[in-house]
């Protein structure tokens, strides 16, 4: 029995041990404060700019809330109580079936302003964000002086064509598979999210796994905005960011750390500033050139690919099947 498990114990200790040293690279490239101020001298104006923005956002939806709570909320019910000792005649409360109909009327009135206020400023508040990181990120690469493009090696050096599609064509078959893969990268983000989300309820573990999702989850974004600037394919992202993932659960828990023990409110805020900070980060780190050099330190001997996305990429498969047509078409 010793001489069946001690390989086996040998390599598990050597994996768990790159898993760390790649996890404290991710952490330190995240807290590469140095690099963040050198750029924030050259693109500082544009960077203070996108936070003042970002804040008035997190103010407009303050107040939305503050406007819901103090005032919306009071009025409903005063106009629609729920209490008999709030009605003139104890006659309407009997039975009790108009306190249900009030009730439902309530939580009627609740969600049409949910779909026509709250809803709509949200997703105002994001196409918005996506917009100014990207040019965060843009303004980061020319304030470097590269012109953007990046390689990403793939998981396994003798990958196929198989497993990672060619580059996007140009023409209006590379805008297409381009817009394809938003819309995809969205689905996959937005399934991923609601994991992350159902997690907090797991009993004892749910808080740990909780963190580690999310610190995947930011990391992704961080670095989302300079692949889309270097045009990097999407499944060139998952291999890499799956292959490779204690280095960006490492680079994600700063992030998370900033915001983990604040409410939600709160946590918004303080992202609102600290977020712009971290793309930054992102796009001027070296995470590639690390991560190579610590694989050729390893000599290929890497980590097994761990599936984060999968089940958010099957929901999302499942429903963007229309445009992979598109996007298969477009590249034949």
């Amino acid at each position: 029995m010793d001489t069946s498990t001690g390989p086996l114990t040998n390599v598990l200790r050597a994996k768990s041990k790159q898993a760390l040293l790649l996890w404290l690279e991710g952490f330190r490239e995240a807290c590469c404060l140095h690099r963040v101020v050198k750029l924030l001298i050259r693109t500082g104006q544009l960077l203070y700019k996108r936070a003042f923005d970002n804040l008035m956002i997190w103010l407009s939806q303050s107040c939305s809330i503050f406007v819901l709570k103090s005032f919306v909320l009071p009025t409903l019910l005063w106009i629609l109580p729920d209490q008999c000792s709030q009605f003139s005649s104890q006659e309407l409360c009997s039975g009790g079936s108009i306190l249900k109909l009030y009730s439902f009327l309530r939580l009627g009135l609740i969600q049409l302003l949910y779909v026509f206020w709250f809803y709509p400023l949200y997703i105002f508040s994001l196409i918005l964000s996506t917009i100014w990181y990207n040019d965060i990120a843009k303004y980061g690469f020319a304030a470097m002086g590269i012109s953007g493009h990046t390689v990403l090696e793939p998981s396994k050096q003798n990958e196929t064509s198989k497993n990672i599609k060619p580059e996007r064509p140009t023409g209006l078959g590379g805008v297409v598979i381009g817009i394809s893969e938003q819309v995809y990268s969205m689905l996959l983000l937005t399934f991923f999210f609601i994991e992350v989300y159902a997690t907090g309820f797991i009993p004892y573990i749910g808080k740990a796994v909780n963190f580690l999702l999310l610190s995947w989850m930011y990391a992704y974004y961080c670095f989302e905005y300079k692949w889309n600037f270097s045009e990097v394919g999407l499944d060139k992202r998952l291999d890499f960011f799956e292959s490779n993932w204690p280095f960006f659960a490492g680079f994600g828990s700063p992030c998370v750390l900033a915001i983990f023990f604040f409410s939600p409110l709160v946590s918004y805020g303080v992202m609102a500033i600290l977020f712009p900070l971290f793309v930054l980060t992102a796009t001027g780190s070296g995470a590639e050139d690390v991560i190579s050099a610590k694989r050729r330190k390893w000599k290929g001997a890497g980590l097994w690919r761990l599936p984060i996305f999968y089940v958010a990429d099957t929901l999302s498969s499942c429903l963007s099947y229309p445009l992979q047509q598109v996007q298969d078409s477009k590249a034949l």
